[in-house]
């Protein structure tokens, strides 16, 4: 009996010795889950409690985190997160790493900060609940926990939707084993050199009026990382919050649009641009663009502390609009040195806009937001 009992013992060992240790490699983790998915597990994007609150991935408002009704435009160069239920103007909260706390749109601030961890910016899950309605739970689970994230309309109990999601986060728990195995026994790289911005600067400027275009000439922005600024009517500022939002996140540059020959003076319409762009989006501008400008118009912009564009090619009685145009364009901010600023009215479309930016591209030139000192 006892020859028995050492050859168990020892086969044991053998085993032990031979087979993998996942659970001290590993040791415990926190699971992800939106609605009824249970998400990737990975170092980068895994949970985790600072200053006694729970802290998860802004990116869980992507890919199936859309389900969760709130919207999410990171702008990285800024270090800003905005997050604001979609067609609605009244929930929303913008998040900056350099700050220690957040702001909704009615210039709420809550000491609840935004943390970076390597290139994932992480939330403080229970601010964001409050916010916007959300539901959120931690389980105990095999080999650590669970963070839920979900919808009030998520009719099922914590331990049942633990247990029915069980074999997944087996799934992703081997695959975060193996990615882990794969990662050390690569090779140590170099660090890449920093990006190198060369050729010319543009600065495009255009008018915001109509938002089905106005929503298409960003989407092309996005697509070519490229930035402008949307100088806006008040009808669109006061309708499309959605789409300022995804300005101010997005790092397009916001202006304001006054008539010099209105009803108003032009500092009461830029004061009432301005108050109903901090309603949408929580921020204020100082560029302006005037139309039918004159001297007395833009002195007394300025002097209520607005920047007015004065741009170096005023195209907008030539509307960007066709490959011929965008041709044009090009050869004409070419031709000048230095950087170019650029008025485009609104006569502007994605095939156009398109065009240009991929020439821009080609010729390692940018398309940069407008800024006060480049207006």
């Amino acid at each position: 009996m006892r020859r028995k009992l050492a050859a168990l013992a020892l086969c044991l060992v053998l085993v032990f010795q031979m087979a993998p240790v996942p659970s001290e490699a590993a040791g415990s983790v926190y699971f992800t889950a939106v609605n009824k998915n249970v998400l990737s597990l990975s170092d980068e994007t895994m949970p985790f409690w600072s200053g006694g609150y729970l802290y998860v991935p802004s990116t869980i408002f992507t890919g199936v985190g859309r389900d969760l009704g709130v919207s999410y435009y990171p702008n990285i160069g800024r270090g800003t997160i905005l997050l604001y239920v979609d067609d609605t103007i009244y929930s929303s909260l913008v998040f900056d790493v350099n700050k220690d706390y957040a702001i909704d749109n009615e210039g709420n601030m809550y000491f609840q900060k935004a943390i970076q961890r390597g290139n994932v910016i992480f939330l403080p899950i229970s601010l964001i609940a409050r916010c916007f309605g959300l539901l959120y739970s931690t389980v105990e689970v095999d080999r650590g926990y669970l963070v839920w994230v979900r919808n009030t309309d998520m009719d099922l109990e914590e331990r049942y939707f633990a247990d029915a999601a069980k074999s997944r986060m087996n799934y992703e728990y081997n695959q975060y084993l193996q990615n882990q195995s794969a990662g050390a026994e690569e090779p140590d790289r170099e660090p890449s050199e920093p990006a190198v911005v060369t050729g010319q600067r543009i600065y495009l400027g255009m008018e915001a009026s109509d938002a089905a275009q106005t929503r298409s000439l960003l989407d092309t922005l996005d697509r070519y990382g490229s930035q402008a600024a949307f100088y806006c009517t008040a009808d669109f500022l006061e309708t499309e919050g959605d789409l300022l939002r995804r300005m101010a996140a997005t790092g397009q540059a916001i202006g304001l649009l006054a008539d010099a020959d209105g009803d108003r003076s032009v500092t009461e319409q830029l004061e009432e641009g301005n108050r109903l762009l901090f309603q949408a989006a929580s921020v204020k501008t100082r560029l302006v663009w005037l139309e039918n400008a004159t001297a007395e118009a833009v002195a007394e912009a300025e002097a209520a502390g607005f920047c007015c564009l004065t741009p170096d090619l005023d195209r907008a009685a030539y509307p960007l609009s066709s490959t011929g145009a965008a041709d044009t364009l090009l050869q004409r901010v070419t031709s000048r040195s230095g950087a170019v600023t650029v008025w485009l009215g609104d006569g502007t479309n994605a095939a156009g806009l398109g065009t240009f930016l991929a020439a821009v591209e080609a010729a390692d030139s940018n398309c940069l937001a407008m800024t006060e000192t480049a207006s």
